[in-house]
């Protein structure tokens, strides 16, 4: 399925002056009729004096003309008078509006339920980066006056359910990157809206792979079983199936070579990126299996490790994963170089805890790190095993 994003260019209006000052024509004085007629010069102490005569009645113009353009002080101070009236209309709007929406985030003891989420995202979706300023220094002045209330626990559970400033930034970044991908030998960027072709997706088959492509769920638990096959959009890999209390945490894509797997994923971190499909996600991080590759010695927490390829998304500032739904792709699984070992027994739990990238990933997928989040990786078939 195609979709398009008709843009319309906008031609400036060249600039014209509207008005232009009048040169001022200067006559020099001539004497009266005597019977001792005279010139005088320039030079004269008498022409000097006149030349500054006439500067300084021009200056006189010119500031009488400046009065005259600006409103009397009466005036002035009505207007300014009049401006605050209706900056504190504004601002008091502004407060209790926020005021009542971080109430809602706040209040409820299950800091899961379902208000609270969608209050939670009405929050961290702002139209531009001015509104998501003025939010998050608003922020910032009541955690100040919590603190100084003596409320430093309020204040720090408000600075974690109130991470909006990392989701705008991250899908700008991520809007950045996919908005347009290389396309064919000549690898000329194309706006993947334009070029994306809905694939035909299956789920279902659990057991061994056969087919070109397919997507898998790879819970233990539903490994045991087939189930009937049926067609999902790139959108709804994660969707609730029907019969299934709890969603998959953990989804594989399998395709053979250019079938379309990265698109496919690109795709879905365009469409979360843009508000299109699945706002419930909180924060999305694509990685590469070749990238990752690059980190083979290294040793890296999960936070790092998103600090460290997203360090543009003010991903600095973020230190857990707490009460957030987080996704993570991992596309080319068959190009991992990293040995990942699932018998091994070292087991890690904290996000903020360094060690290999290998020893951490085969964690994050096991469920033992982050269990909370949700993986979708990518492979052909051979390495789907």
């Amino acid at each position: 399925m195609e979709q398009r994003e008709d843009r319309v260019e906008g031609v400036c209006p060249s600039k014209t002056s509207l008005s232009e000052e009048p040169e001022r024509n200067q006559q020099e004085p001539k004497s009266g009729p005597g019977p001792e007629p005279s010139c005088v010069s320039f030079k004269s102490d008498q022409s000097k004096d006149l030349e500054i005569l006439f500067k300084a009645a021009e200056r006189l113009d010119q500031q009488m003309s400046e009065v005259h353009s600006y409103p009397s002080a009466p005036q002035h101070q009505t207007h300014v008078e009049s401006l605050f009236v209706m900056l504190e209309d504004n601002i008091v709007t502004f407060v209790k509006n926020e005021l009542k929406m971080i109430q809602k985030v706040l209040s409820p003891d299950d800091p899961v339920s379902s208000e609270s989420e969608t209050v939670h995202e009405k929050m961290m979706e702002c139209e531009d980066e001015d509104q998501l300023s003025a939010r998050e220094a608003f922020l910032k002045v009541m955690q100040h006056f919590l603190r100084r209330m003596k409320q430093d626990k309020m204040a720090e559970h408000l600075q974690s359910r109130c991470r909006f400033s990392w989701r705008y930034t991250l899908k700008s970044t991520l809007k950045e990157k996919y908005q347009c991908v290389p396309e064919g030998v000549s690898k000329a960027r194309s706006p993947l809206n334009e070029i994306y072709t809905e694939l035909y997706i299956i789920e279902g088959r659990t057991g061994i792979v056969s087919g070109d492509h397919e997507v898998r769920q790879i819970e233990t638990a539903s490994r045991k079983q087939y189930r009937p096959e049926t067609t999902i959009r790139h959108e709804d890999i994660f969707k609730l199936p029907p019969g299934r209390e709890e969603p998959f945490r953990t989804v594989m894509t399998i395709g053979v070579a250019g079938i379309g797997k990265t698109v496919l994923t690109q795709k879905f971190a365009l469409d979360w990126a843009e508000g299109k499909a699945n706002q419930n996600v909180h924060l999305l991080f694509p990685f590469t299996f070749r990238e990752l590759n690059m980190l083979k010695v290294k040793r890296f927490s999960l936070v790092e490790l998103v600090r460290h390829f997203f360090s543009k998304s003010k991903m600095a500032g973020i230190s857990s994963f707490e009460e957030l739904q987080v996704v993570f792709i991992f596309d080319g699984l068959d190009e991992c170089r990293l040995p990942l070992d699932f018998h091994n027994k070292e087991v890690l739990t904290d996000v903020t805890e360094s060690t290999t990238v290998d020893v951490l990933l085969t964690n994050l997928i096991r469920g033992n790190l982050l269990p909370s989040a949700r993986l979708w990786i990518t492979t052909r078939p051979a390495a789907a095993n």
